[in-house]
């Protein structure tokens, strides 16, 4: 149910990658259903992947708008049409669509401008440094949304702005990360995927971020205080701003059509999906999905598939992208039929939150993206962590030294994210094999890894619901940007 109606018109401006747009439009959903008028600012490509959700609710009479502009992509040397970083012909091209986001900052304080009503508040990607500048020009505040919950934010901080990770030499050896509230075990590079980069463009764009976060008003993050109470404090006392955790916030989306369709159109209809899934036993099937960015090389597909196989347990498994060799593997080497009584495999994008739900899975092999991870401790679901880059191996961390809700399946090495399949096969059949099983059993680690999931699930709708800690944490911030509004009024009164 809607709150009772304020004048406060948010600004949202999501990173265009998959993982930051889909909880920004949550987000946007959960400030309109509380009176709020929600803008949300893209590109033409970005736009559409979720007009049918930002249609569906205006239709229930949610004040959320979704204005475009144009991407300057052939004046970086990008194609036509290449506005998100899950369309870049390779990761070395993420300096090129940074470098036209930047060419968005007129544009867009133009178009705030020129708005009926007037911006209250920016909630900006963290990687979309220039809204502060636009914030303090409209003399509003400015909001930071951090993509990874407060535990990874923590370990980027302490690995970014502390010496650490200049006093280790070896990029093999496990050194335990300072400062954190439990013993975390990691190498450089798993610490070092996020933050500064390896590119001239990409360190001053770190810097830029740097200062812009000093600048911000407060951080909002998609988590729930009861998952990372420690984080939370910890994170709140090392940034020293207001942080309100308002997660998880997938769980905004009631029905079947907006959970089918929250991020892209689905690969497959959401129903075929779970009438699959209805002909299995409860908690007995493993989904499979590494996310918008992570690709899986052909060879490394292959041997996931013989890993699957070999575990005899049911699986689902969307693939995002095949190549014409791995459809030559399916098809020719019969693995399609000897797998077609127990196992699935989708190509394309996965309606993940509404499998998810289903009482049919039992467990989840993940690259750990935070979205993803989230979701599942919101269905209450088990993972088998398989991580490949930025803050994956952090989030790994938190979900089985933190939670005790994981079973590593031995990746090592961060791998670059982009459409390149001459990566060599990173972990084995028989570790998949293995790992899967491991989750899957009824032992009492696997027990004790379910009893938890199925309980921080529970933690995690509680806070979304009236009277919980997001429900209260976005009440919070609603009022504080009010109140600073009202601050920012009277100065301007009085200086005139």
């Amino acid at each position: 149910m809607a709150s009772p109606s304020t004048n406060l018109h948010f600004i949202l401006f999501p990173l265009m990658a998959q993982g930051h747009m889909i909880p920004m439009v949550d987000i946007a959903r959960i400030l309109a259903q509380r009176g709020a008028t929600v803008t949300i600012i893209t590109t033409p490509v970005n736009a559409g992947r979720f007009k049918s959700v930002i249609d569906r609710a205006s239709e229930a009479m949610l004040k959320i708008q979704v204005l475009v502009l144009p991407l300057a992509t052939s004046e970086v040397g990008l194609p036509e049409g290449c506005e998100n970083f899950d369309l870049l012909p390779s990761a070395a091209f993420s300096d090129n669509l940074f470098a036209a986001i930047d060419m968005l900052e007129e544009p867009a304080e133009k178009m705030l401008r020129g708005l009926s009503l007037a911006p209250s508040c920016i909630i900006s990607d963290h990687g979309i440094s220039w809204t502060t500048n636009v914030a303090k020009r409209l003399n509003i505040p400015r909001i930071i949304f951090f993509g990874p919950g407060c535990f990874t934010s923590l370990c980027i901080n302490i690995a970014m702005n502390t010496n650490i990770l200049d006093e280790i030499d070896s990029d093999f050896e496990y050194f335990v990360l300072p400062g954190l509230p439990d013993r975390i075990e990691i190498t450089k590079p798993q610490a070092s995927g996020w933050g500064k980069g390896k590119t001239e463009a990409s360190f001053r764009r770190f810097e830029r971020r740097q200062e812009a976060g000093k600048a911000a008003y407060g951080i909002v993050v998609n988590s729930f205080e009861e998952l990372e109470p420690k984080y939370v404090e910890a994170f709140t006392k090392v940034k020293d701003k207001k942080v309100w955790c308002i997660g998880p916030v997938s769980l905004c989306n009631k029905s079947f059509q907006d959970t089918a369709e929250r991020g892209n159109k689905a690969a497959v209809d959401g129903h075929d999906c779970l009438k699959w899934l209805d002909s299995r036993e409860t908690r007995s099937v493993v989904y499979v999905c590494f996310g918008s960015l992570s690709h899986t090389s052909t060879d490394q597909a292959i041997e996931l598939a013989l890993g699957l196989e070999l575990s005899n347990i049911p699986f689902i498994w969307f693939i995002k992208c095949t190549s014409e060799k791995l459809e030559r593997w399916i098809s020719e080497g019969g693995y399609e039929d000897r797998i077609k009584d127990r196992g699935l495999i989708v190509r394309g994008w996965a309606p993940q939150v509404l499998i998810l739900s289903h009482q049919a899975i039992g467990g989840f092999i993940t690259h750990c993206g935070w979205n993803s991870t989230l979701e599942a401790i919101s269905a209450g679901i088990p993972m088998v962590t398989w991580s490949h880059f930025a803050d994956q191996f952090l989030n790994e961390r938190f979900i089985i030294d933190v939670l005790k809700i994981g079973v590593r399946i031995g990746a090592e090495i961060p791998v670059s994210y982009g459409k390149n399949d001459n990566c060599e096969v990173k972990v084995k059949r028989e570790n998949i094999k293995t790992a899967v099983e491991c989750l899957m059993n009824n032992s009492e680690e696997g027990n004790a890894r379910r009893k938890m999931a199925k309980e921080l699930g529970e933690m995690a709708k509680r806070a979304m619901e009236d009277g919980g800690s997001s429900h209260i944490n976005m009440t919070s911030m609603i009022h504080d940007i009010t109140q600073e509004l009202g601050k920012n009024t009277k100065l301007v009164q009085d200086l005139a």
